[in-house]
């Protein structure tokens, strides 16, 4: 699992920072949203331009009950889906941590 973005959280609960990879470095917003349903996503990833990168939902650890945000991120770039968790790391920042 490696790092691939770094966030601040603002006080409405939006998260901004950027997504850096080999192949992508772009500014997004993960932003939260109303529910029509219960397995609707809690939150959208937008980037600065505007365009929908993917959504997020609400968790939290079995073990520790810490929460996390759970992040599944989409381009017709990628060859597949990329899922990620957004922790909360030191001094308020929050790490977007990639998974496979």
């Amino acid at each position: 699992m490696a790092q691939i973005g770094t966030f601040t959280r603002d006080e409405n609960g939006t998260y901004a920072g950027t997504i850096k990879t080999l192949t992508i470095n772009v500014k997004v917003t993960i932003k939260p949203v109303s529910k029509d349903n219960e397995k609707a996503p809690d939150y959208r990833v937008n980037a600065n331009n505007g365009v929908e990168l993917g959504a997020g939902w609400r968790k939290a650890a079995r073990d520790s009950g810490a929460e996390y945000v759970s992040v599944k991120l989409d381009d017709p770039y990628f060859t597949g889906p990329v899922c990620a968790t957004l922790v909360q790391g030191d001094n308020g920042e929050h790490k977007l941590i990639w998974s496979r």
